[in-house]
């Protein structure tokens, strides 16, 4: 079984992007649980969303203490909390950047990608938006789990009845947080 925890601020987009995956794993014949955890239920507040994939149907529906990924898209979280906490040795997070902000590394063999999410999410729309749907194309390209097609797939799904221009964004920000991760990881080589 493999874990995802998202750390996010309420209205960050933290459960639609859990959903996204879900049904990426889903389209690819995989049994994924997407659920969000949230105190206060207030807009900014600390919220967590979660994943869970397996070949086999997923029972278990703690929340998620030892992800294998993560996806941080308040950057800012990292300041009063340890989103580091129980992540496995040999995972991968994807944080979203905030200028300003450093992020903390994490240890051992961990492998951390930031993301300018939000900076590459205005550059599509030409306004300030989140950058969760550019978070998920760097997670596609940083991790392996999935394929570019399985995320413009899922964002079909998610978005179809929204609209065209919505999906075409969506789908254009997945592409732009892909492209970004291995360009990154080309000029690392």
């Amino acid at each position: 079984m493999k874990e995802i925890r998202i750390h996010a601020r309420a209205g960050q987009g933290a459960i639609t992007t859990a959903s996204i995956l879900g049904y990426a794993y889903f389209s690819k014949g995989q049994y994924p649980y997407a659920f969000p955890h949230f105190g206060a239920a207030r807009m900014g507040a600390p919220m967590n969303a979660f994943v869970r994939i397996d070949d086999k149907p997923v029972r278990l529906r703690s929340q998620v203490y030892n992800p294998d990924y993560l996806i941080v898209v308040a950057a800012t979280l990292m300041r009063g909390f340890d989103c580091y906490v129980g992540f496995k040795d040999d995972g991968t997070a994807i944080v979203n950047e905030r200028e300003g902000f450093e992020i903390p590394k994490p240890k051992g063999k961990q492998k951390l990608f930031i993301v300018p999410a939000n900076k590459i999410s205005t550059e599509i729309m030409g306004k300030t938006l989140l950058g969760n749907t550019v978070l998920l194309g760097a997670y596609a390209a940083a991790t392996g789990e999935l394929k570019l097609e399985d995320m413009i797939k899922a964002i079909s799904e998610r978005f179809g009845d929204k609209g065209k221009a919505i999906v075409d964004f969506n789908v254009e920000a997945i592409k732009k947080g892909y492209e970004f991760i291995k360009n990154a990881t080309r000029s690392s080589q």
